[in-house]
């Protein structure tokens, strides 16, 4: 296990997000299901406890809590993409798996995670700072899935 993981609590399906996200995003797999020794608050002995899964290559680690906690948009995985192909892949994926669309390139997965699929354009855009940035971030803020041709547009003007 890497030093430092990110832990995502679920109800109970931390491996079926894990392996749904593995199938979806390179550089992603599931290496560890581990099963709970005993009762606890939220499962039964021998149900699945914790998951070890990286995304996109970060190391994270699903654990089935139980119902206490719901996810929110402050945490989010963020999606670099290199073009609209890439990005309606992802958003597709994510959205058309049960999730739901949000604004500004944010979607949710089926199972309350947050995603931005942001094509690396937009961020070179908001980056450029002036008129330029100006023009892409008022572009993207009418947007839900992010509209490549429409962020070049704009920041050309």
């Amino acid at each position: 296990m890497a030093k430092n993981t990110i832990c995502v609590w679920y109800d109970r399906d931390a491996e079926a997000a894990a392996r749904f996200y593995a199938a979806t995003f390179p550089d992603s797999a599931v290496s560890a299901v581990h099963r709970a020794p005993a009762d606890y608050p939220s499962g039964k002995k021998g149900e699945v406890l914790t998951v070890e899964f990286t995304v996109a290559g970060v190391a994270c680690l699903g654990l089935n809590g139980g119902p206490m906690f719901k996810h929110s948009e402050a945490f989010s995985f963020q999606i670099a993409t290199d073009d609209q192909e890439e990005t309606d892949r992802y958003w597709n994926a994510i959205v058309g798996n049960g999730g739901q669309e949000s604004a500004c390139g944010w979607c949710k997965d089926r199972w309350g995670v947050s995603w931005q699929i942001t094509p690396r354009v937009l961020t070179d855009a908001l980056a450029a700072g002036g008129d330029e940035a100006r023009r892409a971030f008022e572009a993207m803020m009418g947007m839900t899935k992010i509209d490549v041709a429409a962020i070049v547009a704009a920041r050309r003007g």
